[in-house]
């Protein structure tokens, strides 16, 4: 026995932000993803015919020796 889908009869509706715009607002880049949006460009853009997965695997590991990473072997004692 199936049972008929409730949810194509339901209407899609967008989800709005608490200010009531409507609109989602964007949620601010942690450094990680600023440093890979760049370094991901960097390095696609170095080795064209290299696979998006492995491109990205070669950009997070840059990201363990980057200066950005606030957590990486260059960052500050504290």
């Amino acid at each position: 026995m199936t049972r008929p889908k409730t949810d194509a009869t339901k209407p899609k509706t967008a989800k709005k932000s608490s200010a009531g715009t409507g609109l989602k607002s964007k949620k601010k880049l942690s450094p990680y993803n600023k440093f890979m949006k760049t370094e991901l460009a960097k390095v696609k853009k170095n080795n064209p015919g290299l696979p998006h997965k492995d491109a990205f695997k070669k950009a997070a590991q840059n990201w363990a020796t980057s200066a950005e990473n606030p957590k990486g072997p260059n960052a500050a004692n504290k």
